[in-house]
C-alpha cells in the first residue's frame, strides 16, 4: 500500500496515476479486509452467515486471477499457485461452515 505502482514498474516508465490509484485501492481494501478476518477468528462461535461471505470473497479473488490468465496469460507460477490456492480456500471455507 506504501509503495505503489512505482515498485511494480521500471523507473524508465512515467508514473501512471490512475494505475497508482487503483493498486492502492485494491492494498487499502485486503488490508481493511484482513482485519476482518482477524475479527472473524476470534468472534467465529457469534457468527454464521458471515463466513459464507468471507468464502466467496476469497474464491472470487482467486476468480479475478483466473480471469486474469485467461486475458492476458500466465503472471508466473508463483501466481498460479495462489490463485489456485484462493479458490480452492473459498470453496473450502463454504463447504465447511455448511456441513459446520
Amino acid at each position: 500500500m506504501t509503495k505503489g505502482v512505482k515498485y511494480f514498474l521500471p523507473e524508465t516508465v512515467p508514473t501512471q496515476h490512475i494505475l497508482d490509484n487503483l493498486i492502492r485501492f485494491l492494498s487499502g481494501i485486503y488490508f481493511g479486509f484482513g482485519f476482518l478476518m482477524i475479527w472473524v477468528v476470534f468472534n467465529i462461535h457469534e457468527i454464521h452467515d458471515l463466513i459464507y461471505f468471507l468464502g466467496v470473497i476469497v474464491a472470487f479473488s482467486g476468480l479475478g486471477r483466473l480471469y486474469s490468465r485467461l486475458k492476458v496469460g500466465s503472471a508466473g507460477k508463483y501466481f498460479d499457485f495462489i490463485m489456485l490456492f484462493e479458490i480452492l480456500l473459498g470453496i473450502s471455507i463454504v463447504l465447511l461452515q455448511y456441513f459446520r
